[in-house]
């Protein structure tokens, strides 16, 4: 049978299309798929009860790595040719040798902290427990005075440091209602999905020779983002976890 006959009997007769493998972070099995169905009906549940109060006492973060060259994406280097002409070529290159790697904390008013790293600082529990003991809840203080007062809903990914018995301990001794977060779910994490992208994208192509230069750029990146982003990303958190809540736990975009 020749490969014309063969398609026309699977499109026509079978009824079946070849479709594409979509990228996913991970391979869900059945438990972890109902883990974060259970999560995304809790956090609903919340919010149908307590609406934007529930929300505005979240402050979720992450840590990423910003890196002292990072390729410009392949939308961002589109360039206006004319019909004729061929695309433009640029060759492929990795990522600067050179990265800090920072603690980033938000609301959904704004950046609480920004905490860039020393280079060859091991990060463990310990460490973690420190920023949020010495710098994050000090921000808190001084930036959200407020949040304090009305009851904090602390979110981050469950990475084995956060996870750890000394950083729950923390949270517990400063009353911190820690929202759980289901294994291997970076697209129900606001910074994953959102701050982390938005903020490199405006790094994007540009060259950073020192440390203190990767550092600094990051900062005016969080600063040139527009205030209304914050709000957006917990808008969006809230209807990723409605789709999860409805796909049986399948990774949404």
């Amino acid at each position: 049978m020749s490969r014309t006959s063969v398609f026309r009997v699977l499109t026509n007769k079978l009824n079946k299309k070849k479709k594409f493998s979509k990228w996913v972070p991970h391979l869900l099995t059945d438990e972890q798929k109902e883990s974060r169905v259970n999560f995304s009906r809790n956090f609903l549940r919340r919010f149908q009860t307590e609406q934007n109060d529930f929300l505005g006492r979240i402050i979720t973060g992450d840590e990423t790595w910003v890196y002292s060259w990072d390729p410009e994406t392949e939308r961002q280097s589109a360039e206006w040719r004319d019909f004729d002409e061929p695309r433009p070529e640029k060759v492929r290159r990795k990522q600067g040798a050179l990265k800090v790697m920072h603690m980033i904390f938000f609301d959904m008013n704004g950046v609480i902290l920004r905490w860039p790293v020393p280079i060859g600082t091991t990060i463990n529990a310990q460490y973690y427990k420190k920023v949020l003991q010495d710098k994050l809840r000090p921000a808190i203080r001084k930036k959200r005075p407020g949040l304090l007062e009305s009851g904090i809903l602390f979110h981050h990914d469950n990475a084995p440091v956060h996870t750890a018995r000394a950083v729950r301990d923390v949270l517990a001794g400063y009353k911190w209602e820690l929202l759980e977060h289901p294994r291997y779910s970076p697209d129900l994490a606001p910074c994953d999905f959102h701050l982390f992208p938005k903020m490199k994208e405006h790094l994007r192509g540009q060259r950073f020779e020192t440390e203190e230069d990767i550092i600094q750029a990051t900062k005016v990146a969080i600063k040139n983002l527009d205030k209304c982003s914050y709000v957006t990303a917990f808008t969006d958190w809230l209807q990723r976890i409605e789709k999860c809540a409805k796909n049986g736990g399948c990774y949404v975009e």
